[in-house]
Order: structure tokens, then C-alpha cells, then sequence
């Protein structure tokens, strides 16, 4: 077992909106930056990138809820971009990856896991299989180095057993998110492909405006939406004709995606999984199919097989909470209702969409059950809170129709 059933083992405490120490001079820049501080983006430190959390025009609130109803940019070319080559590529990734990549249709994708020997979650991360002859990889901005390093070393290691497999970071790419209802109306005005044939997960190479690009259908809002990899020298260019295109574009900032995202029920790299966590612990054993779950080929595969499968459960899961009267934060108790600490938050924050306090936790397997009541400390006081079925707003991935 990867983590304690009483108590989650100290994260890296990664806060999203906190400031380091550091001045934003000294942080790495996206191709955006002087394009964000024009448009009046209060800048942060994010895995040390200066980005927007939020902009001017827009509260926190505001961009949120304008999100779900139009349509909103934000710049993820932090995002680490990778192409996996070779005849080997996709024997590769499944070495490192839990995806069933084989399986995949040319030109879509999945999420998946990046595991340790151990059945931990070195990072969560987007593989999309192209039928230009390569493999797509999006990691986290947090995880890059770690990442690049680990894929690096397996990669040296399967060349060196025969393998034909090279890895290569996109060069010279940005990389947005176009995320809202709105959004298929309005980028339809700018590509000649027709976009309702582009589903949930799938990828094309498209001309947008004129300007190259990879169109991706996907987003970490919960809504439908796309990520557009655009060569650096015409990112700007790119949003801009977005933005003037109508009224319904916005720029979005850290701080939107953020409470998107938990709406939305989706993890947040360091908060709600990282090393000391599996699959099974975090609820993400969707992202393992039968075929990968039955030949056990992929890193940690014999722990986390074995704990996905022991009777009774044991340790803790990864579950929604509804919090009565106050916001619970990351680290806060949860307590079962004879005061016993039987968990902990891990993301939380008040629900711009439906008005609650919302928040993820690690909690014992007993109280996993939708309707179990539970409480949360927040400081001295101690709150009712309910395990409650995630996502807490219903997602509305533009998926093929049945």
C-alpha cells in the first residue's frame, strides 16, 4: 500500500495561486507573456512559468461561470510537448504508460498514467496516436523535467535493447485551450474542416486562419472544447483573431481553470495524486483497460493489480465532498462522525455553478459510499460534509453519437 489509510503522506504543497519567492523575471515565459501584460493579466508563479490567474475585465467568478456559457483562451504552453518516433513507439509508451495505445484509432487519444515500479503516479498525461506516423505526448509543466527525464532514461534503455524508438520535444510550439459551448461556432469561422466530425479525444492537423496547426478536442474544464499546438512565431496572432472573431471569447486565467477543473472532478498533479499514490487509490483505474489490467505489462502493474483486487478493501480513495457553510482546503481533516480522522482534503474551494463547497479527499474505504456523512475540520470548527458522486457539474465532452 502506497499511502497511509489515516493520513495522506506529506505532498510537495504546491499551491496554485501562491506567489514564490522568486520575482516574475526570473520565472520561465510562455510565447504569451508581453501579449498577458498588455491585456492587464495578473501575473503568477505556476511551476515556475509566469502566467495569468486572472485578467481585468473578468473576477475570478466571472470567468468561471463565462466559461460554462461562451467560451474562454487560456495559455497551457507550459505544458511539456512531446513526439514519441520510431517502429517501436507504441511497445514504448505502453512500457511507461498504462494507455492501451495499441488499441487506439489513428488520430485519438486518451488520458493516462505514468506509473513507478512501485504503482505510483509520476504524472498524468495526454497520448494521442497520429496517423503522421508518431506518437503525441502532453505532461504536466510541473512534472517536465522529472518526465523527460524518466522517458529519456527508458528510452536510452530500449534502444540499447534493440528497440527503434526516439523522443522529441515539439519545437517551437505554443499551446492554448479554447474551452466553452461557444467554442465549435466560433472556431468553425476560422478552419475549413468540418468540426462536428472532431469528437472528444480526437486530433487533426487543421489550417486555422491559414495558420498550421494541431486541433485537439479536449480540455480540463469539463466543457466542450480544444487545444490548439501553433507554431510560437503566430500564437498571438492565433488568439487575437479568436478574440476578435466575437464577443464570447474571453481570456481565462490560473485561477478559472482551477475551480473548472474541480467542477469538473479532474485531479490536479501534486494535489490530488502524485508518487505516493495508485491508480486505485485515485480512483483512475478507468484509465487501465482489461487488456493492460490482464497482461499486467505495465509499471507497478503486480501492486496495483493487487490492490485493485484484494477483498476487502483496504486503505483510502479518492472521493467528492459536499461541505456544509465553509470552503475546506487542501490538508484539512476529514473526520467520521465519532470525530476519528479518516482522511484528508486535497482540492477544495466553493462551487461557482451550483453554490456548495465542493472538495476532493483521500478517505478509508469505508466511507466511500455516495450519501456517507463525514466532516470536515476547518480549523477549530468541525462541519457536516456528505461523499457525493464526482463530477459535481455534469461534463459535456462533444463525444460520438451512440
Amino acid at each position: 500500500m502506497l499511502r497511509s489509510s489515516t493520513s495522506r503522506i506529506a505532498r510537495s504543497g504546491r499551491n496554485l495561486l501562491a506567489r514564490s519567492l522568486a520575482s516574475i523575471s526570473d520565472l520561465k515565459k510562455t510565447r504569451f507573456y508581453d501579449y498577458h501584460v498588455e491585456k492587464g493579466g495578473k501575473m503568477v508563479d505556476f511551476a515556475g512559468w509566469a502566467l495569468p490567474v486572472s485578467y481585468p475585465d473578468l473576477s475570478h467568478v466571472e470567468s468561471h461561470l463565462h466559461t460554462r456559457k461562451g467560451v474562454s483562451i487560456f495559455d497551457v504552453s507550459h505544458m511539456l510537448q512531446l513526439h514519441i518516433h520510431g517502429k517501436d513507439r507504441v511497445k514504448f509508451i505502453e512500457s511507461i504508460l498504462v494507455a492501451d495505445v495499441e488499441s487506439l484509432a489513428e488520430d485519438t487519444g486518451t488520458l493516462s498514467l505514468m506509473t513507478t515500479d512501485d504503482g505510483g503516479i509520476i504524472d498524468d498525461c495526454i497520448v494521442h496516436k497520429s496517423s503522421a506516423g508518431f506518437l503525441n505526448l502532453v505532461c504536466n509543466a510541473g512534472c517536465a523535467d522529472k518526465d523527460l527525464a524518466h522517458i529519456n532514461e527508458r528510452c536510452e534503455a530500449a534502444v540499447s535493447s534493440g528497440m527503434d524508438v526516439a523522443v522529441e520535444i515539439k519545437p517551437k510550439h505554443s499551446l492554448i485551450a479554447v474551452q466553452g459551448p461557444q467554442m465549435s461556432a466560433v472556431l468553425q469561422q476560422g478552419v475549413q474542416d468540418d468540426l462536428s466530425k472532431l469528437y472528444f479525444n480526437y486530433t487533426a492537423l487543421v489550417d486555422v486562419w491559414g495558420i498550421p496547426c494541431r486541433v485537439t478536442r479536449c480540455g480540463y474544464t469539463g466543457e466542450d472544447g480544444v487545444e490548439i499546438s501553433v507554431p510560437d512565431d503566430r500564437a498571438v496572432e492565433l488568439v487575437e483573431r479568436l478574440t476578435t472573431t466575437s464577443d464570447a471569447v474571453k481570456l481565462a486565467g490560473l485561477g478559472a481553470r482551477d475551480s473548472l477543473r474541480l467542477e469538473a472532478g479532474l485531479c490536479l498533479y501534486g494535489n490530488d495524486i502524485d508518487e505516493t499514490t495508485s491508480p486505485v487509490e485515485g480512483a483512475l483505474m478507468w484509465t487501465i483497460s482489461k487488456r493492460r489490467r490482464k497482461a499486467r505489462d505495465f509499471p507497478g502493474a503486480g501492486r496495483i493489480m493487487e490492490q485493485f483486487l484484494a477483498k476487502p478493501k483496504v486503505g483510502q480513495r479518492r472521493v467528492g465532498l459536499v461541505v456544509e457553510k465553509a470552503p475546506a482546503r487542501p490538508h484539512y481533516p476529514v473526520l467520521n462522525m465519532e470525530g476519528e480522522v479518516v482522511g484528508e482534503v486535497t482540492s477544495g474551494s466553493p462551487s461557482p455553478c451550483s453554490g456548495q463547497n465542493i472538495a476532493m479527499a483521500y478517505v478509508d474505504n469505508k466511507y466511500i459510499k455516495n450519501g456517507t456523512p463525514l466532516q470536515v475540520q476547518v480549523r477549530k470548527r468541525v462541519f457536516p460534509a456528505t461523499k457525493v458522486a464526482m463530477p459535481f457539474v455534469p461534463t459535456q465532452y462533444y463525444t460520438p453519437p451512440k
